[in-house]
């Protein structure tokens, strides 16, 4: 037993509480649990129960043993003041209460126990990977929607965090993300230092001009510092040093990394097709919010690199014909990690409703992330039809079943109380 096991217990009331009896042998009946409490002071709030002819309101406390009670001060602590019942797993040592203690060791059904102890020490994929595809479908659909929100909304956080530091600048806000998100996973920090070392209203005087934009990205990224043979990077060499002396810019200390990367997402060819989409959509997070389908925002991220990178994927070494288009991979890619955040942040932050819901429906218009995680989800039978299922899963791995929070689980609490009596 623990306390996260007894809370979900009490809150639920997953015990037999036919003719109950407090530890002291009166009759109790429960006549409201009360609220959970996250904050100081008892577990829950707002009960009522009634002892006999009595009936109390007031603040319940559990413990596992009764002792825990001595032992944590609460009777000395105001904040305890109001308790009407102690709720128990064993009764360890006789207190003298003014109020009574329930007992629930023999109350509660051994085939629960024994459910949730398989669910934790489950060593699979997920906790319930046997029993998951036999959820009812609707019970599933409804958790995956509680499950997206909790993303976005915790994804809305990472935004307002960057707005505190960017004075509430929600272009500069969408730079940050957006440069962040074209470095992928390996070069995802560097190339977010990289928007930051560059502040936007630099990016703007010189977003006509897509040299200046590659030599600035190029060039804080440490990647001009080579002795070139060709025109094309010589040129930016010389551009940069000119900018970096203008704007003072201070060199990024993180590095670029190429190995063990398809080219096509080598971070010169993701750098050079983000000075193109600087290039060619000014304001960009206002265009974001105020487009109204998935056509338009995919139209404002289709672009392709300048010429010279249709020979190249590095400086210096000429290959074959192939324009780096941003693709429709990496598109899809922005727009679930970048562009519905912000766009659901910033309905979050002016709370408007339909911009949030927008944000949640462009998701069932997106093809779901194909990576080995969301495969071991289709394996289990469960319908993965666009990003909007790829995302709350995701959430759910990494909050739930990756924390063995089972408990607070629709589809643990389904199997815990399946045929329990």
């Amino acid at each position: 037993m623990n306390e996260r096991l007894l809370q979900y217990i009490w809150q639920f009331q997953h015990f037999r509480s036919v003719s109950l009896l407090t530890w002291e042998n009166e009759p109790l009946f429960i006549i409201q649990p009360g609220i959970p409490n996250s904050n100081q002071g008892p577990d829950f709030l707002l009960a009522r129960i009634r002892v006999g002819d009595t009936t109390w309101a007031g603040s319940i406390e559990l413990h596992i043993r009764s002792s825990e009670w001595k032992h944590h001060g609460h009777s000395d602590d105001p904040h305890y003041q109001n308790v009407i019942l102690h709720v128990v797993w064993q009764q360890d040592m006789e207190l003298e209460l003014p109020f009574p203690t329930l007992v629930l060791e023999d109350k509660v059904p051994k085939l629960l126990l024994k459910k949730y102890q398989d669910l934790m020490n489950s060593g699979g994929f997920i906790p319930c990977e046997k029993h998951i595809g036999g959820i009812d479908p609707v019970s599933v659909l409804a958790w995956k929607e509680r499950l997206l929100i909790e993303r976005l909304e915790k994804r809305s956080e990472q935004v307002f965090r960057y707005l505190e530091k960017n004075h509430q600048h929600w272009e500069e806000t969408c730079w940050w993300l957006m440069a962040g998100n074209f470095g992928i996973t390996v070069n995802r920090s560097a190339f977010e230092s990289i928007a930051r070392s560059i502040p936007l209203n630099i990016v703007a005087r010189h977003r006509n001009q897509i040299h200046q934009l590659e030599a600035l990205l190029f060039g804080q990224a440490g990647l001009l510092e080579n002795h070139f043979s060709e025109d094309y990077p010589r040129m930016l060499q010389k551009e940069y040093r000119f900018l970096k002396t203008k704007y003072r810019l201070k060199p990024v200390h993180e590095p670029v990394y190429f190995l063990r990367m398809r080219p096509s997402n080598f971070p010169t060819v993701r750098l050079a097709q983000l000075a193109m989409l600087i290039h060619e959509g000014q304001h960009l997070f206002t265009r974001f919010r105020e487009s109204v389908s998935l056509a338009e925002l995919r139209q404002l991220l289709d672009h392709t690199a300048n010429d010279y990178w249709h020979y190249h994927y590095v400086f210096d070494e000429p290959t074959a014909f192939k324009p780096k288009q941003i693709g429709k991979q990496m598109t899809e890619n922005l727009l679930i990690n970048t562009v519905i955040p912000l766009v659901f942040a910033y309905g979050h932050y002016q709370d408007d409703i339909l911009l949030k819901e927008r944000a949640v429906d462009w998701l069932t218009g997106i093809n779901p992330e194909q990576n080995a995680l969301i495969r071991r989800f289709v394996n289990l039978g469960i319908p993965v039809l666009h990003a909007f299922d790829s995302q709350a899963l995701l959430q759910m791995k990494k909050a739930y079943c990756d924390e063995k929070r089972c408990l607070e689980c629709p589809v643990g609490d389904r199997l815990l109380n399946r045929k329990v009596v």
